[in-house]
């Protein structure tokens, strides 16, 4: 953490090497790293806070993330919205007295840091070959993952863009390998990713968000089918029925070629992979039609999508 005491401040791999509880714990950053431990602290009964720069999930769905930051409110962790840290000191034995960059102050026993990796590319001296760094992270630009210097190549969160997800380097230092030495041509799909954040709420997705769709192709050529439900298990308690679940897919109008699925409810990672696997292979709105659901079950729920947001009607799906 770069600022004054930023040294008493914890990682996401630190806290679970903790001997005690965290205690009072404040997550600096709004990624999924660290909404996904602020999720599992309140779960735990601890007082959490979220400090957020700018805005939940940044590269996520903006409707998606605004849902997860909602639910997670009603489930007990506590939002600061646009600050950082900007002094930690200790206090009263081992506790933490946070200053903001606002100037309110809070103490707490626990300051844990989740704002996203740097690579550790300083002391490679890729001066010396001619390949250059950002100099706010240390990651390369590449393509096809090739550097500057065309026989250095670069895998996994070292490279500019890439989604920072273990399975997407290992499918990328395969994909290289075959390219490589077995003679393929095949490149690596960054796009067609499946991800699930695990915050209280799951959220699923793989392919465009619907920003990035829109920017990509234009708004007069994407659909949005989307619905909200209840799924079947949540729908046994009232505490989780006061929540819904919620789906969309994002379509090519022009072509009815999906351009991304979103999912947010239980499992969303297992509901998730299999239409990664579809998309793929070219799934379109059509294909997704055509498939019967599996019933009763939250996945079913994709494929039985008719609302568009454009009609204006009401997402809300009804029960069994």
């Amino acid at each position: 953490l770069d600022c004054e005491g930023g040294e008493l401040a914890i990682s996401s791999d630190d806290i679970f090497a903790l001997e005690k509880s965290p205690g009072k714990t404040l997550c600096v950053g709004a990624s999924y790293i660290s909404l996904e431990c602020a999720g599992f602290l309140a779960g735990l009964g601890l007082d959490t806070t979220v400090a957020v720069r700018s805005i939940l999930l940044r590269g996520f769905d903006r409707e998606c993330a605004d849902i997860i930051g909602n639910y997670m409110q009603d489930h007990g962790v506590k939002f600061k919205p646009s600050v950082v840290p900007s002094k930690l000191e200790k206090v009263k034995g081992d506790r933490i007295k946070v200053t903001f960059s606002d100037d309110s102050t809070d103490i707490y026993d626990t300051v844990l840091v989740a704002i996203g990796r740097s690579a550790d590319t300083q002391n490679l001296g890729l001066e010396n070959v001619g390949i250059s760094t950002n100099a706010r992270n240390g990651k390369i630009n590449t393509k096809y993952e090739q550097t500057e210097c065309p026989n250095i190549y670069a895998v996994g969160d070292v490279m500019e863009g890439c989604p920072e997800l273990t399975p997407v380097a290992i499918q990328a230092g395969v994909s290289l390998s075959r390219r490589l030495f077995g003679g393929s041509k095949e490149a690596m799909d960054y796009k067609k990713i499946c991800t699930t954040v695990f915050t209280p709420i799951e959220y699923g997705t793989v392919g465009y968000s619907e920003e990035e769709a829109i920017e990509s192709f234009g708004k007069d050529s994407v659909e949005i089918y989307h619905k909200s439900f209840v799924p079947l298990e949540w729908s046994l308690s009232q505490h989780r029925a006061d929540h819904q679940g919620f789906t969309k897919v994002i379509v090519n109008k022009d072509t009815d070629v999906v351009l991304g699925i979103h999912f947010l409810g239980p499992s969303a990672g297992e509901v998730m992979q299999g239409y990664g696997a579809a998309m793929k292979k070219g799934l379109t709105f059509k294909d997704l039609e055509n498939t019967v659901g599996i019933h009763p079950t939250s996945s079913e729920e994709i494929v039985t999508l008719s609302i568009t947001k454009s009609s204006g009607e009401d997402a809300a799906a009804g029960g069994c």
